[in-house]
């Protein structure tokens, strides 16, 4: 059986996906507030990205 990678179609990488879900699920925060956090990480990503 194949390896099967569900990040195949993203131009993102599966990290910062999986940091931007972590923290839309734990903390109720909006898509752009998740943006900012981000980008005080040094990670220009747009929220219309996380959605």
């Amino acid at each position: 059986m194949k390896n099967y990678n569900p990040f195949r179609y993203f131009n993102t990488l599966p990290e910062i996906i999986r940091l931007a879900v972590m923290m839309y699920v734990r903390f109720p925060l909006s898509l752009r507030n998740i943006e900012d956090f981000l980008h005080e990480r040094g990670i220009d990503i747009s929220h219309e990205t996380v959605r």
